[in-house]
C-alpha cells in the first residue's frame, strides 16, 4: 500500500509560489500521520482554542538556510501556539525514522511529548533531531 500524500499550496508575499506535495509514513507513525492529515484537510473542525484545526493560512515562521523550515502554528501563527487533533499536544509516537537528509518531514516540539501542529521540513541531514522529533514523512 502506498503512503498517503497531501499538498500545501504556497504563497510568498501574497503571490502563488507553487505546490508542496508531502508523502507521510502512515505505516510506521500512524498517530502522527493522522494528526498531520487531519490538519491538512481541516476535517476535525474547530479546536478547543476556538480556532480551526487546519493549516490553511498558516506561515513558515522560521527558515534556517541549508537546514530546515518550520511552520504549522495553527493557533498563534508565530511559533508560540500549539494544538493537535488530540488536544493541546500528544506524546512521542516513536523514533524509528531518522533525519537522514533533504525532504524529511518531522514534528516540531518543545520537549518530550509536546507534539501539536508545528512541523519541520528539513533541507539537509539534521541528525541532532533524532530521538527528539518524530520523523513521519
Amino acid at each position: 500500500m502506498a503512503n498517503p500524500r497531501v499538498f500545501l499550496d504556497l504563497n510568498i508575499g501574497g503571490q502563488p509560489a507553487g505546490r508542496l506535495v508531502i508523502e507521510f509514513f502512515a505505516d510506521s507513525t500512524p498517530i502522527t500521520a493522522e494528526n498531520f492529515w487531519a490538519l491538512c484537510t481541516g476535517e476535525k473542525g474547530i479546536g478547543k482554542n476556538e480556532k480551526p484545526l487546519h493549516y490553511k493560512g498558516t506561515t513558515f515562521h522560521c527558515v534556517i538556510p541549508k537546514s530546515m523550515f518550520n511552520g504549522g502554528d495553527i493557533t498563534e501563527g508565530n511559533r508560540l501556539g500549539e494544538e493537535s487533533i488530540y488536544s493541546d499536544s500528544f506524546t512521542d509516537e516513536n523514533f524509528v525514522n531518522k533525519h537522514t537528509g533533504y525532504r524529511i518531514l518531522s514534528m516540531a516540539n518543545t520537549g518530550p511529548g509536546t507534539n501539536g501542529s508545528q512541523f519541520l521540513i528539513c533541507n539537509a541531514k539534521t541528525e541532532w533531531l533524532d530521538g527528539k522529533n518524530i520523523v513521519f514523512g
